[in-house]
């Protein structure tokens, strides 16, 4: 059978080729394109677009690039017109899928919507698109179950994939780490700022300041080579500090703090037991709009999934040079404050590890491809 696979991010690479992985196992005669990027390049899919032109966030960045993201509506519809899949997975990504699985229902196609969108923050009203344009939909959050149920619909819930990931990942150990990436023996404090331009540009500036501030530790960013290395360099040309590509997990794995821009990444530090300050900063009309429709009272996913704050969150005007020295420290020295995020973080896991998760979410994919071709016999 044939499946077409559909993320824009980083994040929806890595799930994708989890997903690809297993179906592959379940389904010998699989044939899998995608819109997605190296990981899943990585396990025999054939991209079509890669995640590194798709990347947009915000109200304002959109708009400013709506002329590109038109062209990649039309590209996308005549991939899927040229391959013809049984199934289409669509992979979070709900500003581009959403209006896509519109379209793809209009043509017969059949779809998955794999890490449905954030309905309950905002626009709960996209629970019937999603409904209505999707044979099937699987969520990675525990609540996001009951949430759906009071609109009528059924989901899925299998666990959360990054559970899984984590708990099978096997990373370099701190000496070969080091050597790998020329480091001292001082501990070190990652920065994740994102995978995306206009983050790396917001967040960045707010946060390098610091490193003079404590010369005991190494500052370590963690970059991706979908984006260009002169934009690395440019931004950090001022300052001590080092970046390496591509080695995220064994960054937080050799780790003792974080500062992490809000998103999956706070989840992946907290599921590696790493101590973080949530930093989050963008264009201040687009994150106007995004409080004013948002039902949230936290940004960061681990605070969302406990409900309570359990890590720091910086936002927006909070997040300054000052303010990330000052919970720094916080994470570093109090032990009272480490304590109580470490033991938030191991109840965190347990309500996100499920057994088998990839493999329930492909058989159920598959299954679901199954029926619907034998429905059109």
């Amino acid at each position: 059978m044939k499946y077409f696979i559909i993320a824009g991010e980083a994040s929806g690479d890595l799930y994708g080729s989890y997903i690809a992985r297993q179906i592959k196992s379940l389904d010998q005669s699989a044939k899998i394109k995608a819109w997605g990027g190296d990981l899943m390049a990585s396990e025999g899919v054939e991209i079509e677009k890669h995640i590194r032109e798709l990347a947009f966030m915000g109200f304002v960045e959109v708009v400013a690039n709506l002329r590109t993201i038109k062209k990649n509506f039309k590209k996308c519809k005549n991939d899927i017109l040229s391959f013809n899949p049984d199934m289409i997975i669509f992979v979070d990504y709900p500003g581009f899928n959403i209006r896509i699985s519109k379209w793809t229902k209009k043509q017969g196609f059949k779809s998955v919507y794999f890490i449905s969108p954030t309905v309950w923050a905002w626009k709960a009203n996209r629970v019937y698109k999603l409904r209505d344009n999707n044979v099937g939909i699987v969520c990675i959050l525990p609540f996001e179950k009951e949430f759906y149920a009071k609109f009528g619909i059924e989901v899925q819930y299998f666990g959360h994939p990054l559970a899984e990931i984590i708990e099978n990942y096997r990373p370099l150990n701190s000496q070969d780490f080091r050597k790998k990436n020329k480091l001292d023996d001082k501990p070190i404090i990652a920065i994740l700022p994102g995978s995306r331009q206009q983050e790396l540009k917001h967040i960045l500036p707010e946060i390098l300041p610091v490193i003079p501030k404590f010369p005991e530790y190494n500052f370590v960013i963690a970059a991706t080579h979908n984006l260009p290395e002169k934009l690395y360099e440019s931004l950090t040309k001022n300052h001590k500090i080092s970046i390496i590509y591509d080695q995220t997990y064994d960054l937080m794995a050799n780790s003792v703090a974080g500062l992490i821009k809000s998103g999956t990444s706070t989840l992946e530090a907290a599921l590696f037991n790493l101590p973080q300050v949530v930093c989050y900063k963008a264009n201040p009309i687009s994150v106007a709009i995004a409080k004013k429709l948002a039902r949230v009272n936290y940004i960061s996913l681990v605070n969302i999934i406990l409900d309570k704050h359990v890590v720091k969150e910086l936002i927006q005007y909070e997040l300054t040079p000052y303010n990330v020295e000052k919970q720094l420290k916080k994470i570093l020295y109090n032990d009272e404050i480490l304590h109580s995020i470490r033991e938030n973080y191991i109840y965190l896991h347990k309500i996100l590890n499920q057994p088998g998760i990839f493999f329930n979410i492909a058989e159920y994919i598959v299954s679901l491809t199954l029926n619907e071709k034998e429905k059109r016999k």
